[in-house]
């Protein structure tokens, strides 16, 4: 019997698949959406005609504008862009309350701060309890019901057993962790990384080199995490390894299917031109690139990347600069 009331904070595909698994456990889902047009759609045709076409949605879940129609929900899941989560996590806590449990599903860091999403929200929502949501899983695919696995990091274990028991469902596993930090950590480098498949794949270079990509672009995570204190099988596990995985081999990722245009020729605003969907990567680079760089961590594919994102730099010049680098010891 389907039970609790949750909110869902972000109308793209991601916040709608959510929304629509969640509707499959609880009586009441919300859904807030910045777009008068998305969420009039949701209403009245119940589908995402702008993020998510094509996908029929529970004519019980309702969408709004109105960010104080989340009021009263036992928990809220925040989908919104990472580089957006600080002003909308300040509306939600003003809107939500005290103790309603923030349950954060948008992957990034934010570039001004180089802070992950917890630390915003222990900032500007510091009474309420937070969550992390991620692993491998594309939105559609979840609309669709079809299965997925994913990573439900909190540090207060039943709080996350009360979780896991309000979204879970046969066909959308949540496995419980105290990592909040791993948990973020993988999501955020991982859409990097996918960006730099997806040039691989776009530049027809091979599936040897896709190989040795994500291989050593789980390294880079792994650095990364020793550094802001995640541990290493929260990394191996489906918020790292896992998404990195999906993420890195298939287009259905907004974030490869950038790379690969990129690889084939196309300049980063032909791509960004043609999209309504956020790819997190391309922000996510920036604030890798300056984390790597103020805390001398080696993280070759991530400083390339920045380097093609935002400085103008040659896709060819910097994957014959990787590939020239020293011969060194394999370790993470």
């Amino acid at each position: 019997m389907a039970t609790g009331k949750i909110g869902v904070i972000g109308g793209g595909a991601w916040g709608t698949a959510l929304a629509a698994s969640a509707a499959r456990t609880a009586s009441d889902v919300r859904i807030w959406a910045l777009e008068p047009e998305v969420a009039d759609a949701i209403n009245t045709s119940h589908e995402n005609t702008t993020f998510l076409p094509g996908i029929a949605l529970d004519p019980t879940i309702r969408a709004t504008n109105d960010i104080a129609d989340m009021a009263g929900c036992d928990a809220l899941m925040l989908v919104s862009p990472a580089q957006h989560l600080r002003t909308v996590g300040t509306q939600v806590c003003a809107a939500a309350g005290p103790d309603v449990p923030l349950i954060i599903c948008s992957k990034g860091i934010e570039i001004s701060t180089l802070e992950l999403m917890s630390d915003i929200l222990e900032e500007v929502a510091p009474q309420n309890p937070i969550a992390v949501l991620s692993g491998p899983t594309f939105a559609a695919e979840v609309a669709q019901n079809k299965p997925s696995a994913l990573t439900l990091a909190c540090a207060d274990d039943a709080l996350a057993e009360s979780l896991a028991n309000m979204l879970g469902h046969s066909r959308f596993r949540p496995y419980l962790t105290d990592d909040i930090i791993g948990a973020q950590i993988g999501g955020a480098v991982k859409n990097v990384l996918a960006i730099a498949a997806g040039i691989v794949a776009g530049a027809e270079l091979g599936d040897n080199t896709a190989a040795a990509l994500i291989t050593r672009g789980l390294a880079e995570i792994m650095r990364l995490g020793d550094m802001k204190g995640g541990r290493r099988e929260t990394l191996m596990g489906l918020s790292g390894l896992g998404d990195l995985l999906l993420t890195c081999g298939s287009t259905q990722s907004r974030n490869m299917s950038l790379g690969k245009a990129l690889g084939e020729g196309k300049t980063l605003e032909e791509v960004m031109s043609t999209r309504k969907s956020v790819a997190e990567g391309v922000h996510t680079a920036k604030a890798v690139a300056r984390l790597a760089e103020e805390n001398d961590i080696d993280m070759p594919i991530c400083l390339a990347m920045n380097r093609v994102l935002h400085h103008d730099a040659s896709v060819a010049e910097e994957i014959e600069a990787l590939l020239a680098r020293p011969f060194v010891i394999e370790t993470a």
